[in-house]
């Protein structure tokens, strides 16, 4: 493949250098958090961590393992930029979205450091080409303070369920509400939309709950508008993990196979409406 031996050489200016035999393996992971333009990308020797965040409410991130990369070559322990991650959408799909049959887009990624643009070539059927996105300083991430100690409920659903839920609530709602419990309703999702108030329930023995949680009763609301691009997650996963900590705040965490079948994860941050009273 031309992207594999291509300039080793120029290998040695870069801090980080990733390959992969098909790029849709990463524009399709990242269009589940492709909600705002600008993205972090935090890269360690595990892999790499792509973050978007919305009026400090909402974080969304993307962790893509280093195992999933044909080659990934980082001389840094941490290496940190921003960049236009529209753009970089842009340019992962410049030959189509749709490949010719076994034929997929190559892409090798670099990065030379602070300060310098990420590279991509991208080769499909002999053709190279080469593109450069301006990086930028990034902004301080915000840390939602949510760790596994301090989670009070969690469930594990197919994701099959929470679309048909979805296509069954009102999405003119403001707001959803969650309700976890250890007794009924156990896991109730409600909408207070124009059609009135809807609610979706699920058992704790529901074929469709892999894993059911609940050490006290929860009702929290979370505006409908920060929720919504987590649809985009859910559409590409499999299984999705709703966990709630002791602050009501949310984590939604997708189980997503790329095209070769290997698994990342797509996880939002959501914090609690606080300007709506619970009925």
């Amino acid at each position: 493949m031309p992207l594999s031996t291509q300039s080793q050489g120029d290998d040695e200016q870069y801090v980080l250098v990733a390959t992969l035999d098909n790029a849709r393996n990463l524009s399709n992971i990242l269009k589940a958090i492709t909600f705002k333009d600008h993205a972090i990308f935090t890269v360690t020797p595990n892999g790499l961590k792509v973050t978007v965040e919305d009026s400090k409410c909402l974080q969304a991130n993307v962790f893509i393992q280093a195992e999933i990369f044909q080659e990934f070559t980082i001389k840094e322990d941490l290496v940190v930029f921003q960049l236009n991650l529209t753009v970089l959408l842009d340019c992962l799909n410049i030959f189509g979205g749709s490949p010719i049959a076994g034929a997929p887009t190559a892409l090798r990624m670099c990065y030379r450091g602070y300060g310098y643009p990420l590279t991509l070539f991208l080769e499909e059927g002999g053709v190279v080409t080469g593109c450069k996105i301006n990086t930028q300083e990034p902004e301080e991430l915000i840390d939602f303070e949510f760790c596994s100690t301090n989670v009070t409920n969690k469930v594990i659903l197919q994701s099959d369920s929470l679309k048909e839920a979805f296509s069954e609530l009102d999405m003119t709602s403001e707001v959803l509400q969650i309700t976890m419990s250890p007794t009924q309703p156990f896991f109730r999702l409600s909408t207070f939309g124009n059609s009135g108030n809807a609610h979706y329930d699920y058992s704790k023995d529901s074929d469709m709950m892999e894993l059911f949680k609940c050490t006290k009763t929860q009702m929290n609301r979370y505006k409908m508008s920060l929720l919504k691009p987590s649809t985009k997650a859910l559409a590409l996963s499999c299984k999705v993990s709703v966990r709630t900590d002791n602050r009501g705040f949310l984590s939604l965490q997708y189980l997503v196979r790329n095209d070769d079948g290997q698994i990342c994860f797509v996880e939002y941050y959501c914090c609690p409406d606080k300007d709506v009273e619970e009925e």
